[in-house]
């Protein structure tokens, strides 16, 4: 049963995509678990809203396999599909692989910062269950790219620590929010899927999300995050934006 602490900034009747996403991926991540691989990438599909209320999952394997294995999850509420879900599971090196560098250590967590400004949103939700600090980008009603350390300031489920996946996963459904380059008091901008792939499992409860957004002249949008821990780049995520006037 959702809370309305996952309410997003359009309604206090509809989730975030952030909370339903990583539920989605905890879902997969639990189904026929194989110790020898881990999820590497998940897509999701928002099909309409999901509202805040009583959500059942359904899960299968849609391609097994030694090496690789497909796995598809389905979020249902009030008796229709709300949220599809495919992750691949990737088989874990027997020995340690020739990684890339993480890249240079990312800034600094700052200090603690009010609540984002957010004109005409619902923001006792979700945004107000996330711990945001900004790092550039200052805010929602600041425009264009953004980077932004994250956490949640209660767990996904009680009692339970989240995985990597899961977690990346609530934080990186605001790509789009936190590099907003529109007038969020007159355009929406809402995202129709998350897909996220992640090379290493991010470690610890911050994370940061380095985002920007690029719309095209028919009204269709893009958000593109660089999400790294405190050591470096881990995944990335990217967003498909309808883009319309309110």
């Amino acid at each position: 049963m959702a809370t309305p602490a996952t309410a997003g900034p359009w309604s206090a009747q509809s989730q975030h995509g952030g909370p339903p996403s990583a539920l989605a991926a905890r879902a997969l991540e639990l189904h026929e678990p194989d110790p020898g691989q881990r999820l590497a990438r998940v897509s999701v599909d928002i099909l309409r809203p999901v509202p805040v209320g009583k959500i059942t999952v359904r899960t299968r394997t849609v391609r097994p396999g030694k090496r690789v294995t497909l796995l598809e999850a389905i979020l249902e509420a009030d008796g229709q599909e709300v949220i599809q879900a495919r992750g691949w599971r990737i088989a874990v090196a027997d020995r340690q692989a020739e990684a890339t560098p993480a890249g240079p250590p990312p800034p600094p967590i700052p200090g603690e910062q009010p609540l984002p400004e957010f004109p005409g949103a619902h923001t006792t939700g979700y945004m107000a269950a996330i711990d945001w600090r900004y790092v550039s980008g200052g805010s929602f009603d600041i425009h264009g790219p953004a980077r932004v350390w994250a956490r949640p300031r209660i767990p996904l489920l009680p009692g339970e620590e989240p995985s990597p996946m899961s977690r990346t996963l609530l934080i990186a459904d605001s790509g789009n929010g936190v590099s907003a380059v529109l007038d969020v008091s007159r355009f929406l901008f809402i995202n129709v899927d998350l897909t996220v792939v992640a090379p290493r499992d991010p470690v610890g409860e911050w994370l940061l999300l380095d985002a920007v957004t690029t719309i095209g002249e028919q009204g269709t949008g893009l958000a593109e995050s660089v999400i790294h821990d405190r050591s470096g780049r881990a995944a990335r995520g990217m967003q498909t934006l309808l883009v319309a006037p309110r």
